[in-house]
């Protein structure tokens, strides 16, 4: 008996997907892969930020003078090909047939949700924010009494 593997059934692999150029399904669920998209390029560029800030901190006063002028010239390339990549990378996820299809269920399953009106939301906000801040009080003042007591028996 033969068997399917799950990549046949849903079209291909992730790492054959990184080097196609078509969409898959453009025009179902373009709201969320578009966000899902911009959160992940977002991502990378924090990301390519801090390894910026990370290299541009180091001396390389010990290196060579053409040493120093390659590492320099490292700290904005290398940055700048991971940012090139991560995009690319999250673009393509987002048109991968398995990812794609779970991005556009989830859009239509958002549709379907009811939203409270903005009265409810405010009303429902400030319980949880007045419930979060008196239960940060009680274990504030439940580690105030704690302390004292083993202050008092001589426990530091």
């Amino acid at each position: 008996m033969a068997t399917v593997s799950e990549d046949s059934e849903s079209g291909s692999s992730l790492f054959s997907e990184l080097f196609v150029g078509s969409l898959y399904k453009a025009r179902q669920g373009r709201i969320v892969r578009q966000v899902t998209c911009l959160a992940l390029w977002l991502s990378i560029w924090l990301g390519a930020w801090q390894l910026y800030e990370t290299l541009g901190s180091y001396s390389y006063s010990d290196w060579s003078e053409s040493t120093r002028d390659l590492l320099t010239k490292g700290t904005y390339v290398v940055p700048l090909v991971l940012v090139a990549l991560g995009m690319w990378f999250s673009f393509r996820l987002v048109n991968w047939p398995k990812f794609a299809d779970f991005l556009i269920a989830v859009e239509s399953e958002m549709t379907k949700v009811s939203w409270p009106p903005k009265t409810e939301l405010y009303r429902a906000s400030m319980v949880v924010i007045f419930t979060m801040a008196f239960l940060a009080l009680l274990l504030f003042a439940y580690d105030m009494l704690w302390q004292a007591i083993f202050d008092g028996i001589g426990v530091s």
